[in-house]
């Protein structure tokens, strides 16, 4: 396997996503959710070892397909990007929106929190908002229980109008039920009815005008409402897809624009610009899960996430949210640069102790020069280097970061950046990439005051010549000295 034009090229980038089926007879079944939902949980419980990753076509985005059966069917799952949203605004959810919109996937499974079920809606409307072949599996269940959340699945499910089915993902018999609506879902025995949105009535007028000519035009390839929404809504990422998937003609069709000018003319009359349109879509569908959850999710104790809004009032407020990220941040970046030059030099200090021992048993074997320099000096030597360097800062700061996502503290921490990454037409999520790059800078570059992340702790100055050897250079990138063996 090698590089060329093709895997690197400019159509790299425009090439799908290759489905690798076992048999012609395989059904795909895309797996979407929230991230930390148990959606990776689901997957694994049901293809189990039959699974292989790579990147999804031009991303740097993880694509995960795996293989599982029924007594029906077989299927094809595909575990696209955890996602909060399907409007794109980052990598993983313009990956999620585009194999959902045009992968042409047979169902898509939404996995949602049953302790946050009313968050985790607004994925699964925005979801059969593209796709009748819905099916909902609201993990955690157990957590639920254990928290007095009581959920009326039949009630959601009726409002939804798409099989909802609950699990605890570590649980077989689970999963079981969940492939049992899969598979009627996808033979035709059970026929979803998604619920329609309904939005603002200057938004439902311009629609209106708008999708009886792109139902037309697309000759039900795509939901014609959602597409009409999307049009309005002027995403660039979305009109290049949908110029590729249903033509360059589709989106220069003379009527289709006409319309499309009409329509947006109606948001104009009500001088509804474009971003308050995108929040009033937002926000229409906020308020519709609210009401899908009203009365089908209730708590034995009132107020039992009182304490979490609490919380989130100080930590994602404008006057305290930001001194106390800058103060987590820069304490896990101490924790990591700083702190970790006393695990470094402890352990540079032990292993470079055992090249010095190393050393000394080639010399009383008399072993030649350029073995020597190939085994300890080359292979040896830098091995100990990079693990002197890399390790203890790398065991310091991807376990803080993960207590903090474990916690609830980053997508905090997203939230609160968010408005200000958009500026450079990034998102918030973008800051913990960030974070991490920057560590990873300070650790390539090195820091001052570090013994083992500059370069003068490995020129072994510090350390005295073992007998029967002297220094003299060698131009090795990493010393200015090394030992020869004396005959």
């Amino acid at each position: 396997m090698g590089l060329t034009n093709s895997s690197i090229g400019i159509r790299a980038i425009d090439s799908g996503l290759e489905i690798k089926k076992q048999t012609p007879d395989d059904k795909v079944i895309a797996l979407a959710g929230n991230p930390n939902v148990g959606k990776s949980t689901v997957f694994n419980g049901l293809t189990g070892m039959n699974q292989h990753t790579g990147n999804w076509p031009g991303k740097t985005v993880t694509n995960a397909q795996g293989f599982c059966s029924t007594k029906s069917h077989s299927y094809v799952l595909v575990d696209i990007p955890g996602t909060y949203s399907l409007m794109a605004h980052s990598a993983e959810e313009e990956v999620a929106r585009n194999f959902i919109c045009f992968g042409n996937p047979d169902a898509v499974v939404v996995v949602c929190d049953a302790t946050c079920l009313e968050r985790n809606l607004n994925l699964v409307l925005q979801t059969i908002e593209i796709s009748e072949k819905v099916i909902v599996c609201i993990n955690l269940m157990d957590e639920a229980k254990r928290k007095h959340i009581k959920i009326d699945l039949d009630t959601i499910s009726q409002r939804l109008g798409v099989p909802v089915v609950g699990a605890v993902a570590r649980k077989k018999k689970s999963l079981s039920d969940l492939m049992d609506v899969v598979d009627k879902v996808t033979d035709g025995s059970i026929k979803p009815t998604p619920l329609s949105l309904r939005y603002q009535k200057e938004i439902e007028e311009a629609i209106a005008v708008l999708e009886p000519v792109v139902n037309k035009k697309a000759g039900g390839k795509l939901n014609s409402r959602w597409l009409s929404i999307k049009l309005l809504d002027q995403d660039q990422s979305l009109i290049k897809e949908i110029d590729s998937y249903l033509g360059a003609d589709f989106l220069r069709d003379g009527d289709l624009t006409e319309a499309l000018d009409a329509a947006k003319a109606i948001l104009a009359k009500y001088q509804l610009t474009l971003d308050q349109f995108k929040d009033k879509i937002v926000s229409s569908i906020v308020a519709e899960a609210e009401k899908v959850c009203l009365g089908a999710v209730t708590h034995e104790k009132e107020g039992y996430h009182a304490s979490d809004r609490k919380i989130d009032k100080i930590l994602t407020s404008k006057l305290t949210g930001y001194p106390i990220m800058l103060a987590l941040l820069a304490l896990v970046f101490w924790l990591t640069i700083t702190g970790a030059n006393y695990p470094s030099q402890a352990l540079a200090d032990g292993l470079f102790w055992v090249q010095d021992r190393l050393t000394e048993l080639f010399q009383y074997m008399n072993a030649p020069d350029w073995l020597h320099g190939i085994l300890i000096l080359g292979v040896y030597r830098v091995l100990a280097w990079v693990v002197s360097v890399m390790l203890p800062p790398m065991a310091i700061f991807f376990p803080l970061f993960t207590l903090l996502e474990d916690a609830g503290y980053l997508p905090r921490v997203a939230y609160n950046l968010d408005k200000s990454f958009k500026r450079c037409c990034a998102c918030g999520k973008q800051a913990l990439t960030m974070c991490m790059g920057y560590t990873i800078l300070q650790l390539n570059f090195g820091v001052e005051g570090n013994p083992c992340m500059t370069s003068s702790y490995f020129y072994k100055d510090n350390l005295p010549p073992p007998k029967k050897a002297h220094a003299f250079p060698i131009g090795f990138s990493l010393s200015d000295r090394t030992y020869k063996i004396s005959p």
